[in-house]
């Protein structure tokens, strides 16, 4: 019997001096987020959105016949068009005690009417100040008149490390405010495929839809990232929650609060991603960093001196991994700053100092909608610029002339041109402008040839005979 007890004298003196002390009261048993939820929950609202559309009832039986709308229109067989109202809902934060909400761009895409609700039931018409697509972010005001709402900081999510402790607060099916918990699982998913810039925390904390623009929140109660997105089989969640990091939420807000648009700054140069035959080939010990393959001729990365071939493997001291994680470094550091690059070149490190500028709108896009006869007919288009490859995520060192929309229907419809289409050949005649494809136009008669570049491949669209 000694013998047990001093083998258990020994283990308890094996343990952490944390778990040496035994529990002497139910109150140092209860462990609760309960202080966590009633500082942040008050700065989490509810976002309901009211969206007017058209409908039409089908009244003919051919009406998706395609020889019937050709000659008849889209619009053959549907009855007169009816109203109807389409309403969504989902989860904002407050980060400006003035008023100021940060969502998700895709719960007010398209509304009408947008109404926050605050967690203690009080309701208010907002406005739209911003929004961005791209990163899923979008930025709303009510007005207060003069009264201070409770409001969160935003948090460092580089300071996260997969295992920290973390609050998900939002409005899961309409049921109303809820605070569930779960860890960081995850840091820096690239392969989500919900927004341009893929680079994700992810976590276990229950997420579902309703929750989309919520808090992700600390255990010191900062905002450190806004729940967008979940993995589901069902509809509901199975533990795999996406959220956009506070270092993106922060510049996107800051932006919008200052333009009206997020400020994107820009490197002018492109990559691709270090793989195990390329890193091999470097003579690295394992794959890391982007390998520069395009430069931008007078952009802030050639500037600073950057080559082709050279291997970016941190910014700012912050590791970067592929070509997702340098977009998204870029895309969160102040425009007019400067910012350092760990460059990899000839097997030895250097730091590179660039200038981050909002990138030029030169040339001109001198913006076109080609009308007439003709395969283009339908189509808007425009010169690629820098601030175009910026919105669009075009590759760096793209020219010439890009469709941006294309009406339902149209002829440029019919021969299957695509928004994003590069257009680089009419015929034999290469394009350099949006002037360039307007005089080949013009030279048109009988059949031609388009070539385009799509997704990274040129291909050829035959019109007619020739």
């Amino acid at each position: 019997m000694m013998r047990i007890f001093a083998l258990a004298l020994l283990a308890l003196a094996a343990l952490p001096a944390w778990a040496q002390s035994v529990p002497q009261s139910r109150d140092q048993i209860r462990f609760s987020f309960a202080p966590l939820a009633k500082q942040t929950a008050p700065a989490v609202v509810n976002i309901y959105t009211r969206k007017v559309v058209q409908t039409r009832q089908m009244v003919s039986p051919f009406m998706n016949d395609p020889f019937f709308q050709r000659f008849f229109g889209e619009q053959f067989g549907m009855g007169m068009p009816q109203e109807r109202i389409q309403r969504s809902l989902g989860s904002g934060v407050i980060v400006g005690a003035e008023g100021v909400i940060v969502t998700n761009h895709h719960v007010i895409k398209d509304s009408d009417e947008i109404t926050v609700v605050l967690s203690d039931r009080r309701e208010f018409e907002a406005q739209l100040v911003g929004s961005d697509e791209r990163t899923d972010l979008a930025v709303l005001r009510i007005q207060t008149k003069g009264e201070k709402l409770p409001a969160l900081d935003w948090g460092d999510s580089d300071a996260l490390e997969v295992g920290d402790l973390v609050l998900a607060i939002g409005n899961p099916f309409g049921v109303g405010q809820t605070v569930t918990s779960g860890i960081v699982s995850a840091l820096a998913r690239t392969t989500a495929g919900i927004t341009d810039f893929q680079f994700f925390i992810q976590t276990d904390a229950a997420i579902n839809p309703g929750n989309s623009g919520g808090a992700l929140i600390t255990m010191d109660g900062k905002l450190v990232g806004i729940n967008t997105a979940i993995y589901s089989r069902d509809g509901g969640s199975i533990g795999i929650g996406f959220a956009i990091p506070a270092a993106m939420g922060r510049s996107v807000v800051g932006g919008i609060l200052a333009t009206g648009k997020p400020i994107r700054p820009w490197l002018g140069a492109a990559g691709q991603t270090v793989t195990a035959e390329i890193a091999q080939s470097l003579g690295l010990t394992k794959p890391m960093g982007v390998f520069v393959n395009n430069l931008h001729p007078g952009g802030p990365a050639e500037k600073a001196g950057f080559k082709k071939g050279d291997l970016v493997v941190a910014v700012n001291g912050r590791a970067v991994e592929n070509s997702e994680a340098l977009r998204f470094r870029i895309a969160t550091l102040p425009v007019n700053e400067n910012a350092q690059f760990t460059v990899r070149r000839g097997g030895k490190e250097t730091l590179l100092t660039a200038k981050m500028t909002a990138p030029p709108d030169t040339p001109p896009r001198d913006l076109t909608e080609i009308g007439g006869r003709n395969a283009f007919t339908g189509s808007l288009v425009a010169n690629i610029n820098p601030a175009l490859i910026e919105e669009m995520g075009i590759d760096v060192g793209e020219t010439g002339v890009i469709i941006l929309r294309i009406k339902r229907g149209s002829p440029a419809h019919r021969v299957q041109l695509a928004p994003g289409d590069i257009v680089l050949k009419v015929n034999d005649t290469a394009l350099a402008s949006v002037a360039d494809l307007t005089r080949a136009i013009e030279r048109l008669s009988g059949g031609l040839r388009i070539t385009v570049k799509r997704e990274g491949r040129v291909m050829t669209i035959q019109v007619g005979g020739g």
